[in-house]
């Protein structure tokens, strides 16, 4: 269920999956840096969708892929059939950290709730301590809020350190994560006025965002199930000096060992960009511009750095 929050004039609306305090908020700050926006809670990425297409949000925030974790590609297939485009990209250090109501140690503690994926990649801190039970919840914020809306002593919560400060949490223990090279990509969503994303070559319309350059595209194919069709389209970006930096197939349900093709790629030439979605798509059964956007270099560098 979206939790509504009101249109003010300036302020965009942004939606994220989960409550205040979550990564996907997190996130939405750093994208938006210093602009004023309110965000809009959606316990699920089907809400966040819904947001846009009802006019509730200005934006979305939705994550897409994490460096441990892999590909969401439940998200993939969101993106495809919703009418939505992405108009930016957010890279964002997943730091989890150990919280409870202030004064309280870890020893203590009896349970630790958070998401699923963040117990995972917490366990080995927990080895140590063996007699702490370990509860899965819907999202990393919302267990640090619980506990303190229903003020419980013995319990712990995985979230990061905005959740910590908006519930007035104690942090007993941070970056508990046991790979501390824990990268999420989020997209920046919004909505789509195209009627047919499929048609650029008739009417093509890049980002609305035209404040930044247009560097990297998110594309999905299909192709023929033929020797050599995919290696042509690879060939095709290559002569035209495009960075190929993500490639996700997903099958094509109802299409025996046919599938669709999610691809990004980074390019310093528009129009020798535009002239590889013309290549492609005469090999192509199918082709989809989901997003143009700018690249975010100044992100991955810290990432490698890191």
């Amino acid at each position: 269920m979206i939790k509504k929050t009101s249109s003010v004039p300036g302020v965009k609306r942004v939606a994220i999956q989960g409550i205040s305090g979550s990564f996907h908020e997190i996130a939405a700050h750093k994208f938006f840096k210093k602009e004023s926006i309110s965000v809009l809670e959606c316990y699920t990425f089907e809400e966040t969708i819904e947001s846009l297409a009802k006019n509730q949000a200005d934006y979305a925030i939705m994550a897409i892929e994490n460096t441990v974790a892999g590909s969401l590609l439940s998200n993939y297939t969101l993106l495809r059939e919703s009418v939505v485009r992405i108009v930016g990209e957010e890279y964002l250090r997943i730091k989890q950290n150990l919280m409870a109501l202030p004064g309280q140690r870890i020893e203590e503690l009896r349970e630790v709730h958070s998401h699923y994926m963040a117990i995972n990649q917490c366990r080995s801190f927990f080895k140590q301590f063996p007699s702490i039970r370990l509860v899965e919840s819907d999202d990393t914020a919302l267990s640090a809020r619980e506990i303190r809306e229903k003020v419980i002593y013995g319990r712990g919560a995985i979230a990061g350190e905005l959740a910590a400060s908006k519930y007035k949490l104690d942090i007993l223990a941070e970056g508990i994560e046991t790979n501390k090279r824990n990268y999420t990509r989020f997209l920046v969503l919004a909505r789509d006025k195209r009627e047919n994303r499929s048609e650029f070559l008739l009417s093509h319309c890049p980002s609305h965002r035209q404040d930044v350059p247009l560097t990297k595209a998110s594309l999905c194919f299909s192709l023929q199930h033929q020797k050599g069709s995919l290696a042509n389209v690879l060939t095709i970006l290559a002569r035209n000096e495009l960075n190929l930096t993500k490639i996700q197939s997903m099958p094509i349900i109802g299409q025996e060992f046919r599938y669709l093709f999610y691809v990004d790629v980074i390019f310093e030439d528009y129009d020798r960009y535009l002239k590889s979605l013309k290549e492609i798509s005469n090999c192509a059964v199918e082709i989809n511009i989901l997003g143009e956007y700018a690249h975010t270099p100044q992100s991955m560098e810290s990432i490698h750095n890191n």
